[in-house]
C-alpha cells in the first residue's frame, strides 16, 4: 500500500465533498437562487480539483493511467460545460452536465470504496477509527460550507433588498 500524501488526502477530501454537497445540489429546491449559485461554484471547484489531482495519482498501473483518468478527463469537460451552459442561460443542459458529473463522481467514489486493495477500503480495515474520523470530518466540513453559504446568501441578498427600498422609506 502506497502512503497518504497531502495530494491523496486533498483529493479523497475533495471527492467525498463534492459526492456529499452535489447531492446535496441535486435535491435541493429553489434552484437558480444565490445559495445554489455560490455552493454550485465551491462544488465545481471541489469537482475540478478532484479531476486534476488525479493525473498525479497513477498507483493502480504502476505508474500509468488507467480507466479512471478518461473519467477526470470527462469531469473537466463536462463541468466546464456545465459552468458555461449555466452562464449562458442554456439551463437543461447545464443540467445535464452537472448531473451526469456528478452521477460519474458517485460511481467512481464507488469503486474507490469498494474494490479490495485499494487505498480507502485498505485504511478503513486497518484503521477503522482514522476512516470514520476523516469521513465524519469531511462531511462536518461539508455541511459548514452549506451554512456559510446559507448565512452568505441570505446576507447578500439582505443587502440587495436594503438597497432597493428608496430613501427614507426603510423597514
Amino acid at each position: 500500500m502506497h502512503s497518504w500524501t497531502l495530494l491523496l488526502v486533498s483529493h479523497v477530501a475533495a471527492a467525498l465533498a463534492s459526492v456529499v454537497l452535489g447531492g446535496y445540489q441535486v435535491w435541493r429546491r429553489p434552484k437558480g437562487d444565490l445559495r445554489h449559485r455560490l455552493l454550485g461554484r465551491s462544488w465545481a471547484v471541489l469537482m475540478l480539483w478532484t479531476a486534476i489531482t488525479s493525473f498525479w495519482i497513477r498507483d493502480i498501473n504502476e505508474g500509468a493511467f488507467s480507466w479512471l483518468h478518461v473519467l477526470s478527463v470527462v469531469t473537466l469537460v463536462t463541468v466546464t460545460l456545465g459552468v458555461v451552459n449555466a452562464r449562458r442561460g442554456a439551463i437543461q443542459a447545464h443540467r445535464g452536465n452537472m448531473v451526469g458529473s456528478w452521477l460519474g463522481a458517485v460511481g467512481a467514489m464507488l469503486a474507490a470504496v469498494a474494490v479490495p486493495g485499494r487505498m480507502v477500503p485498505t485504511y478503513a480495515v486497518a484503521q477503522p477509527g482514522g476512516a470514520l474520523a476523516f469521513g465524519v470530518s469531511v462531511v462536518l466540513c461539508t455541511a459548514v460550507l452549506v451554512v456559510v453559504g446559507a448565512w452568505l446568501a441570505a446576507r447578500i441578498d439582505g443587502r440587495a433588498r436594503r438597497a432597493d427600498v428608496p430613501a427614507g422609506l426603510s423597514a
